[in-house]
């Protein structure tokens, strides 16, 4: 364990946990920036389109969880938190449709068709619970269970199917998460300047980046339902 990361003081500014607000910013901008690319390309299907708006909520909330979470919430209070939380929860809902849709054509109806709802009523209700006890932990679950449950679960069904190449690469993004979330929980750190913090951090904008290249490399599928 090392010795918790001193506040910075530019141009008078108080910030607090500056190494973890950069890095969340750097997360941020490798989100935006994987937003423009795939909006610029407008690739078809709606498993692209989930892709494309997973990249810009999770860039949005990183943004603001380094801001308004690490950097400035000391003039906030402990509930500005949730705008972050909320909107990264929604992203991470958004990446296990495109999942679902990404599978549809493999896979049948009925299976496809519960999972699209029930992703509606898990993000509801761990998003309600998390608003209701302001514990992170709720947000942990909840990338956690989408993550490895669904997102790597229909990807690793469609690789075994198809063969297909942004399926392995989106696999990949995910262990690389997940390797973020266990430095993350057990607070492995390298220095007072790159704590558990900024190291899962900087993990993040390489897994956000490898789920990008899956993005581009995700064979074109049709999203409709298995006959």
């Amino acid at each position: 364990m090392v010795d918790p990361q001193p506040s910075i003081y530019p141009f008078g500014i108080r910030i607090d946990e500056p190494m973890a607000t950069l890095t969340d910013v750097v997360v941020a901008l490798v989100c935006f920036y994987a937003f423009y690319q795939l909006n610029k390309r407008k690739l078809p299907g709606r498993s692209q389109m989930y892709l494309r708006y997973y990249f810009l909520l999770m860039g949005i909330a990183t943004f603001l969880g380094g801001f308004i979470g690490h950097g400035f919430l000391y003039a906030l209070s402990f509930a500005w938190k949730l705008p972050g939380w909320c909107i990264s929860m929604v992203s991470i809902a958004l990446v296990e449709r495109s999942a679902i849709a990404h599978a549809r054509s493999l896979i049948k109806p009925g299976i496809g068709k519960f999972f699209l709802v029930f992703n509606l009523i898990e993000l509801a209700t761990i998003m309600t619970i998390t608003m209701v006890t302001l514990d992170f932990k709720w947000v942990e679950f909840h990338s956690g269970y989408g993550l490895l449950a669904i997102v790597t679960s229909f990807h690793v069904y469609t690789y075994y199917r198809t063969k297909d190449k942004g399926s392995l690469t989106i696999i990949g993004a995910v262990a690389i998460s997940c390797v973020a979330s266990l430095i993350f929980m057990y607070k492995i750190a390298f220095h007072t300047w790159f704590n558990h913090l900024d190291i899962s951090h900087t993990l993040l904008a390489v897994s956000a980046y490898v789920f990008y290249l899956g993005a581009l490399r995700l064979e074109k599928r049709e999203d409709k339902p298995a006959q």
